[in-house]
């Protein structure tokens, strides 16, 4: 019985996540290459040894034609801060353990009853206090008080996502099952959260394809590592209040706390956003329960 444990007591996000799993690949770099290789428009992975608190781990980087994605909804701590973008998973033989300063890690431990446990835990600082972006988050053509953004790119609905996943990318099936169920998990939180109908719902051009990258990668790990099962624990997401492009928002925002009404979660005292839609949608549509670490 191989268990894969999502440890989400310092929040949860798609690059996280995808960070954390490469690490259970026997060959990383041929894997990263697959991702490059797959040609999701405009993005390119990249994999850099990082170090934070003196442990060595990997960055994991998106960019969306060579610039890191920048979402029309940016969410910024209602506080001043710095804060830079990074993902991070740990080495130390089979047990990995990354601690960053932040608080703010998603964790993934593999366990697998026929072998010695290896473990890994992928920690981020990118999202402390928080500023973090949604990947993939939605916008409607028009918002309620007048409110308009300047729309200088294209925007996706989700067929037009589902045309580049299923038209465009050579993945298997049941891959593209699952990056379109994730996807639609966010699109139907994003109708709840805007009061529209799923088929309004557009995705940011450049988002979109963040947020493409971010799905699928972890979607193609989860089908290639194969767990037996996936637990996930309680989820860490954040307090406080953010901002956005719609105006200040509690934490968890409207369309992540609707991704995670049946899912056990906590606030704590880390003023910001910990767990973005996109890492909401991910860990609810894999996990088959919710609870503590399984012996």
């Amino acid at each position: 019985m191989r268990t894969l444990y999502f440890d989400c007591s310092m929040g949860a996000a798609g690059d996280m996540l995808s960070a954390a799993l490469i690490e259970l690949m026997p060959d990383p770099d041929g894997f990263l290459g697959e991702l490059n290789a797959l040609g999701i428009p405009g993005v390119r992975f990249a994999k850099e040894v990082s170090v934070k608190c003196g442990i060595t781990g990997t960055h994991m980087s998106v960019t969306v034609n060579g610039e890191e994605e920048e979402s029309l909804d940016h969410y910024e701590p209602m506080q001043e801060h710095s804060h830079e973008h990074s993902h991070d998973d740990s080495h130390n033989d089979s047990s990995v353990h990354s601690h960053d300063d932040s608080h703010d890690d998603g964790s993934v431990h593999s366990h697998d009853d026929s072998h010695s446990d290896s473990s890994v835990h992928s920690h981020d600082d990118s999202h402390s206090d928080s500023s973090v972006h949604s990947h993939g988050d939605a916008h409607t053509h028009s918002h309620d008080g007048g409110h308009a953004h300047s729309h200088s790119h294209h925007h996706s609905s989700l067929h037009d996502i589902e045309h580049i996943v299923r038209g465009h990318l050579a993945l298997p099936k049941k891959v593209q099952d699952d990056i379109m169920s994730v996807y639609g998990l966010i699109a139907e939180a994003e109708s709840h959260a805007h009061g529209i109908p799923v088929t309004e719902v557009h995705f940011h051009e450049v988002g979109a394809m963040d947020a493409i990258a971010d799905i699928t990668a972890v979607c193609l790990l989860m089908d290639r590592i194969a767990p037996d099962e996936v637990v996930v624990s309680p989820v860490h997401v954040g307090s406080g209040q953010v901002r956005c492009a719609h105006g200040i928002l509690p934490v968890p925002a409207p369309a992540t706390a609707y991704l995670l009404r049946d899912v056990p979660i906590y606030g704590g005292s880390i003023r910001g956003e910990l767990c973005t839609p996109t890492g909401a949608a991910l860990l609810k549509h894999f996990a088959a329960r919710f609870g503590s670490l399984p012996v």
